[in-house]
């Protein structure tokens, strides 16, 4: 009879509750682990900062300072979108404690706000996308606009990162970002240029690798 019931009526409320929070803790332990690559590639960036800026290269110290302020905000990011992948978990038990005296699911604002948020996250974007279209057949929450899934990532950086570039430089070379700056006249030796070319190098590859990781 219950295998019945499924083909005629689709999975119960608890089935599919259960199916939704397993696709939450999955995607909650991906968002954990690009946090812990994203950390890892950001502390060498800022060690190559401090080297760059040691040596009064503050040109490339400042290139790769942006990539440390963007992938900084990227993790805040990260951590915002697990605990909002939480809060949706927490909901759905709660649907599903109401759904046992009630028989269905009801209508969640809160779920649909928190869905329509992480959405905006191109690393759980899909999943996100195909569980808010199944909670919108199951009645818990409406269609999404689309206007609600634009991403300003690119425009809120280039208002924020000059002064947070500075403040990065300030605190990564304990203050001595004058310092860094303050190149001498002196033609470059060989032995330097050989040291530049290396920095410059590790710059890069720094930079690389961030970059991999943000726009993943």
């Amino acid at each position: 009879m219950q295998t019945i019931n499924r083909f005629l009526y689709g999975p119960t409320p608890e089935e599919r509750v259960r199916a939704w929070q397993g696709k939450l803790r999955s995607e909650s332990r991906q968002l954990d682990r690009e946090m812990r690559q994203l950390e890892a590639a950001t502390a060498k960036a800022r060690t190559t900062v401090k080297q760059l800026a040691s040596k009064g290269d503050v040109k490339s110290a400042r290139i790769l300072a942006k990539e440390v302020v963007r992938s900084n905000k990227q993790k805040d990011r990260l951590s915002v979108s697990k605990a909002r992948l939480g809060s949706i978990g927490t909901q759905l038990q709660q649907q599903l404690a109401m759904a046992k005296v009630t028989g269905s699911l009801q209508k969640s604002t809160e779920i649909m706000k928190l869905s329509n948020s992480l959405v905006k996250l191109p690393q759980i974007s899909q999943v996100m996308r195909e569980m808010s279209m199944e909670m919108t057949k199951a009645g818990i929450m409406e269609e999404m606009l689309e206007d609600t899934l634009q991403m300003d990532e690119d425009e809120e950086i280039e208002e924020e990162a000059d002064a947070e570039v500075d403040k990065v430089l300030f605190d990564l070379t304990n203050g001595k970002l004058g310092l860094a700056g303050s190149a001498g006249t002196e033609l470059p030796t060989p032995h330097d240029q050989l040291e530049d070319d290396e920095a410059e190098r590790v710059m890069e590859e720094a930079r690389k690798q961030l970059n991999g990781l943000l726009s993943g």
